[in-house]
Order: C-alpha cells, then structure tokens, then sequence
C-alpha cells in the first residue's frame, strides 16, 4: 500500500533534468543562482536514504581510523525520516554507532527534571534509544539549571565539544523564520552557544511537542552560529512545501543575520537536501527559463508569461516582443513566432480555467471547459480534513455543486477535536445539565454525574493533561454539529454527510499517529459504497500542524488501492485538488477556477461562522490574527485580482483547482 502519494504530486510540472541533472556541466547551469550545493530529490525517502549514507560513511570512515565520530543533532521533525534510514541500517546492515558521540543542538529552558516533554528525551525517542550509541556518549544542553549558571554551562559545552575534537557531522533542518537549531533572526555569525528568547513563529513550531503553545518554554539553550559553522560537514534538510520559501532565500538570497541559515553559504561543507515539494520556490524549477534552455510545455509558457506579466505590470495581451527580448523570453518568439501568438494562446489558456459549472455543463460543448458535461447529474465526494476545510476551501463551489444538481457528499476525515477550546466544552455542558434539570427534573443521573466529573477535571486541569476521552467526545460532537449545522445551510441532506473519525487523528495532541493502513481501508469503503463521479481533496500540503499531508495521503492511497482492484467507477471519475487557509495554487498550476459573486461570497462566510468553535477561541490560529473566513476571502478575492490583472474577467472572488492524475 503506497501512504506518501501526495510527496509525488509535485512530479507532475517538473521535468527531471532540473532536479537531477546529468552531468556537471548541466549541473553547474542550471545551480547558478544557488550559493549552497543543493541537491533535490522527487521524495523524502529518496533525500533521507542519500543524508543516511553520508553520515554512515562518515561513521565507519572514523572507525577505520580508530577514531570518534561526533554529530551534532537537531530534532526538528523534518529529520525523523533520516533517523529511521540511519535505525534501518543499524538493524539490517549492522551499522554500528558504538564510536558516535552525540551533541543536541538545543533543549528549551527553563524546564524541570520531571517534564516529560524535552528536546534530548525526542532525540533517544527518535532515534538514540534504537541504535548502540554508549549512553556516556550523549551530551546535552541542560533545561533544568538555575539562570545564573547558564553562561557557565554553555562555556562548558563548548569546551567539551572541542574535548572531542569538535563536530565531524552536522544534522540540522530549517525554521520557518529562518532558525537553524534555534538560532533566531539576529543572531550574529560568531554567536556560541547561549541562552536565547524563543520568538512567536518559533513557538508555534514547537507546539507539536507540546499541548498548546502557551506550554512552551519562553526560551532555549542553543548551539550558536558558529558552534556549526566549525563543523566539518553541515547537512541541512526540510521537505514539503511549507519550506519552500525559506529554503529558496538561505540559498539564493543575500547573507543576513534576519536569516540565519544563510551563513552556510559561508561553509564549504554545506550541503542541502531537499525534496520537490520544499525545492519549489528555487530559480531552477519555478522559473527554469532563467538558469538554462527549456523544453517549452503548455504549463511552463503559462508560468512564463503570467511572470512577464507581473514584472512589466501589463496585462498578458499588452506584452511586446521587446518585453519578451529584455527579459529571458527570446526563445518562446522563435517557438510562437511573435508575442501576440504566445500571449493569444495563453490569454486563451487561461480564460478556459474558468467556469461556473463546477460539475459540468449539461447539454453544453465540453471542448473547453475543466470538467465534462456527462454524467449529470454527478455523484460528488468532498473530502474535508478537518470539519470546516469543506467551507473555507471551497464553500463557493460546493453550494454551486448542490444549486446545479448534483449529489454532494461531504466527508468529515477527522474528529477535529483537538482544536475545541475547554470553554467550549463547560459551555455544552452548562446547556446540557440546565436542560436536565429544567425539563426533566435532574432525573438523568448520567447527565447529573458527567456534568460534575467533567467540571471537576476541568478545574483540575494542568498544561500539558492530555483531555479524558469522554472530553475528546464532547469536542467531538461540537465539531460534527457545526459540520451539520453548515451542511444544512447549504442544503446538503445529513445522510449525505459522513463522519469517518480515522483513528491516526485520535492521539489527544497536536502531534497526530502515523496515517496507516486501517485509515485508508475506511476512506477506501466509503469511495466504493458512493462511487463518485468526482472527488475534491485537500491539496494545501502546507498545513503546519500536517492534519491535510496525512488526510490526503489517506485519500490517495484508498484510490490507488481501489485502482490496483480493477474498480470500474474510476473510468468515470476526476480528482480536483482545492487549497484552504492557508496557501493558493500559482495561477500555472490552476486547472479549474469557480468565480463568486459578491451575495456567494457572503454565502461562504456565513457557512465558515457556523463553525464557531473555530472562531475567536480556536486553539490553532496561529499567528495569522485573521479568522478563518477573513483568510479565506483574502485569498479567494486574490485570484480574483490576479485574474483580472493578466487581463481576464474581473470577479468578485474565486476558487482554484487543480486536478490530481492517479500515478
């Protein structure tokens, strides 16, 4: 059964020579603007089995010599899948480690001797407790340690990284600010280890490890800057899309202590593995055109032109031949033989995305639109991550499908529950006990009881308590009456509404199980009872808290399965691909795009409100103050816009799609 599909979707646009080219020479082109070797691999197995190598010659290398081998470790979760090559190798290939000496990069602080929640305790979690390392052989920043003696204990760990000869291997991943262990924005590139605030962003990261953010420590020990940089060999890792960003400015953008990691453009043993997803914002693979010759699809001259567009400021008919000479472009008018030939083409590319007829136009020519016009009407599965990415993602095209006709499902893939605050929990219960005893005189005890017991441990409640179960429910419920609630509003019938509570969500935290087989068996059942004309899935792979990554995967995986069985409604289904709060598809990448008029819009936003756990007291905005309508008609009225920039329609708001072709 294939569980990471979604790692693959990024396949599609990006031809190979561009991540794995075939000689140096091509090499040394198309990396021009990079200032740290960086190799991409089209998975994260692939660049997890290439870092595990390294470091494991690295290790029999000094044992050869009769020699330490010293790591210095991070324990950012973009490092996980190495450790497990490194697990893999140490129990099928008899790796041994008995010559590692380890040093973790930071630990947070202050903290307690009895807290379970440490950075070394993840590290053996992850990795240390399953391989031989000697136990005398692990060093760590110490949390637990009184303030004043924190400048002490930091000169120590130095002393004794250099007592080994200083660090041979470097395993480190990226922060979103830019943080390389958890040297922060303005740390300076001769910083040493030391006691440092951790910011906003920062924190939020670190959430998975913790039960809510407020729970995490204000601060950390941490290696310094050039406690890495006196590494030997420093590898730097991220995966997914998340990343993309920041790992595009650490390696082409300027030096600058705003950015720490790109003092490794300084190291000469930097080395920096990524996947596609996290490659996606380098110059090589979103404007190719700049660093070497291209093969010239549909897909790329669109990503072409709507750039031109938006460096010129024009509109894509109002671009010149001269704009297309002064700015890269010169092969696509020997390909088109003038701009207007290629800006025609284009215009008319994109003026084909868009459609009013999500499902299809009956009774109309399909020639140009996204999706067919037969069957009609059709059997339609939405798949919602969470109970409300249905609404935020694409309420419009949702309420649309159900006007024009067609049988929408909505299918709920997680609980949810987590993201209910206690608050709301005492309010249900308030109702509930008033409700008892207003109409029926306290009589039922169960009511009566698990009122009090509820309350009782809620008022007892410390941070970090995972909630009882019976209160996981009650969150639980919250969220599936909003669900039904919204459902309703857009005249869905509830048996048209499905729960399917997959059990990887259920682990009462932030940091979810591993999505496996048991999940994928529920999603596939639900597939092969509605046999569907068409799915919508989450496609926002970004997601920081990686609910959606697993809940696609999941859909994915349930398709693929029912594709290796020979199920014939397959023939007749398409896969479009939405994004939510969180990011948009590049305009390249649309294939689908539902305008929104100004009373839909509003008709969206009052879907989103029924969900009012989520509103104000949601536990999971983030950083983001915007509530998650209000970034939700930010982002739709931004395709809008762009649109109507590059000349198109002007709408009040739209939503984009992408199709996903089963691999």
């Amino acid at each position: 059964m294939r569980l990471n599909l979604s790692s693959q979707i990024v396949l599609n646009k990006v031809p190979a020579e561009f991540y794995h080219p075939r000689t140096a020479v091509e090499r040394s082109e198309i990396t021009r603007m990079e200032k740290i070797p960086t190799d991409i691999f089209p998975s994260i197995d692939e660049g997890a089995q290439h870092i595990a190598s390294q470091i494991a010659a690295e290790i029999v290398a000094r044992q050869h010599e009769g020699r330490f081998c010293v790591l210095g470790l991070g324990t950012g979760s973009s490092l996980t899948p190495v450790y497990q090559e490194l697990i893999k190798m140490h129990k099928e290939k008899q790796l041994s480690f008995h010559n590692v000496v380890v040093f973790n990069a930071y630990d947070y602080f202050p903290n307690t001797k009895s807290s379970k929640v440490k950075s070394i305790m993840q590290l053996k979690e992850r990795f240390l407790n399953h391989v031989n390392i000697d136990a005398n052989n692990i060093f760590s920043p110490d949390g637990t340690i009184p303030q004043e003696q924190v400048q002490e204990h930091c000169r120590l760990y130095e002393q004794r990284i250099k007592s080994f000869g200083g660090i041979d291997v470097m395993l480190l991943g990226i922060g979103r600010v830019g943080n390389i262990a958890t040297n922060l924005p303005g740390s300076t590139m001769t910083s040493t280890s030391r006691i440092i605030l951790i910011e906003p962003l920062t924190r939020e990261e670190m959430t998975m490890s913790f039960s809510n953010q407020e729970q995490v420590p204000p601060c950390s020990i941490t290696f310094g800057i050039q406690t890495i940089l006196s590494a030997r060999k420093i590898f730097l890792t991220a995966w997914g899309e998340e990343k993309a960003e920041i790992i595009q400015k650490a390696i082409e953008g300027k030096i600058t202590d705003q950015l720490p990691a790109s003092f490794l453009q300084t190291h000469n043993g930097a080395h920096v593995v990524i996947d596609l997803a996290a490659a996606g914002r380098l110059t090589r693979i979103v404007h190719p055109w700049l660093v070497a010759s291209c093969k010239w699809t549909d897909k790329l001259v669109r990503s072409a032109l709507v750039w031109l567009c938006q460096l010129t400021g024009k509109p894509i008919l109002k671009l010149t031949n001269k704009d297309y000479n002064e700015n890269g472009l010169s092969e696509l008018l020997a390909l088109y033989g003038s701009a207007y030939n290629a800006n025609i083409k284009i215009f008319n590319d994109l003026q084909h995305t868009i459609t009013g007829w999500p499902g299809g136009k009956p009774n109309a020519d399909d020639t140009y639109r996204p999706e067919r016009a037969l069957p009609y009407p059709k059997r339609v599965v939405i798949f919602s991550p969470h109970p409300d990415d249905d609404v935020i993602s694409m309420g419009g095209t949702l309420r649309r499908l159900v006007e024009q006709g067609h049988e929408v499902h909505v299918v709920f893939e997680t609980s949810g529950n987590i993201a209910v605050g206690d608050e709301e929990v005492t309010r249900f219960m308030h109702f509930i006990n008033g409700f008892n005893q207003l109409f029926a005189d306290s009589a039922d005890q169960v009511i009566k009881n698990k009122y009090q017991e509820i309350k009782q441990y809620l008022a007892q409640k410390k941070e970090g308590d995972i909630d009882t179960k019976d209160i996981l429910t009650i969150k639980g419920l919250i969220r599936r009456g909003e669900a039904r609630t919204a459902s309703t509003y857009n005249n869905i019938p509830l048996d048209r509404v499905h729960f399917l509570d997959l059990p990887f969500y259920e682990s009462g935290r932030i940091e979810k199980n591993p999505m496996g087989e048991e999940d994928v068996r529920i999603v596939q059942k639900i597939l092969a009872q509605i046999k569907p004309h068409q799915i919508y899935v989450a496609g926002d792979l970004a997601d920081p808290h990686g609910t959606h990554k697993k809940c696609t995967d999941a859909v994915l995986a349930a398709i693929d399965e029912e594709k290796q069985s020979g199920a014939k409604w397959l023939d007749e289904c398409r896969i479009w691909m939405y994004r939510g709060a969180w990011a948009e598809w590049e305009i390249e990448n649309i294939e689908m795009c539902v305008p929104m008029s100004p009373e839909e819009l509003r008709h969206k936003r009052n879907a989103i409100l029924k969900h009012q756990s989520q509103m104000e007291s949601a536990p999971f905005l983030g950083n983001d103050e915007r509530l998650f309508w209000q970034r939700a008609e930010d982002r739709n009225r931004a395709t809008a816009k762009l649109y109507d920039d590059l000349g198109l329609a002007c709408y009040e708001a739209m939503e984009a799609f992408k199709e996903y072709i089963p691999l």
